[in-house]
């Protein structure tokens, strides 16, 4: 009984292997004669290939463009001109804090290239004087009078302004706050240093924020707020 059912397995497991010999003979033939059409043909075989080709197969590889990386495809592309960088003004001493902060500005990767400006302000003609006046109501605790230390004739407020626009489409991105850090940065560290307001976190008002230093202003703004309060003919 054993006998016969090991006589059964052994015939058919040979008759396996002869089944899966004769299966690799027929995939053995099948390939060499793909390889000797794709000789002969002179265009290399699909199914023998490791890798697929960038190429489609209607395209000649002789006239096919050869591929450009991405930052390739980008510096390939038609640059705008940039705006050349208008000069510090020559009555400006090299130790003055705007000279420090112009040269920091000038390396910022926030800032659109070519759009720093330092100019006087506006002159503007003096306005009458306020009527005098007391005090009304019950004044609070820290707080001052109004009106109270202003003298008579304040003349212009600020003797420079600085105006610095950041790129386009990074106003809403955090330029604009990481262009008031490296001013706020650069004025305090300054020798003598900048005596500047409390830093407000809500100072950005329509992509506009401006920073009081005194004798001067500095105005972080973008470009569609420059266009409308800042336009070229108010480029002073």
């Amino acid at each position: 009984m054993l006998s016969s059912r090991l006589a059964r397995d052994t015939q058919a497991l040979a008759a396996c292997v002869l089944r899966r010999q004769s299966c690799l003979r027929r995939e053995q033939a099948r390939r060499a004669f793909c390889a000797t059409s794709a000789s002969l043909s002179g265009h290399p075989s699909s199914s023998t290939s490791s890798t697929p080709s960038p190429i489609p197969w209607f395209v000649d590889p002789s006239e096919a463009e050869p591929a450009l990386s991405p930052y390739a495809r980008r510096a390939a592309l038609p640059q705008a001109p940039t705006k050349p960088l208008a000069p510090l003004p020559t009555v400006l001493p090299l130790d003055h804090p705007i000279t420090r902060l112009h040269a920091e500005l000038k390396a910022s990767p926030h800032l659109e290239p070519g759009t720093l400006l330092v100019c006087e302000p506006i002159p503007t003609a003096t306005g009458p004087p306020l009527p005098p006046s007391m005090p009304k109501g019950r004044r609070k605790r820290g707080r001052s009078y109004v009106g109270e230390g202003v003298s008579e004739n304040t003349g212009g407020i600020w003797e420079w302004i600085v105006i610095a626009q950041v790129k386009e489409g990074t106003e809403d991105r955090g330029a604009i706050e990481s262009v008031i850090r490296i001013v706020r940065k650069t004025l305090l560290t300054s020798d003598p240093p900048t005596s500047l307001p409390l830093n407000n976190k809500r100072r950005i008002n329509g992509g506009w924020a401006m920073i009081d230093a005194g004798e001067f202003a500095v105005h972080i703004l973008s470009k569609e707020a420059r266009e409308k309060y800042f336009p070229n003919r108010r480029d002073w």
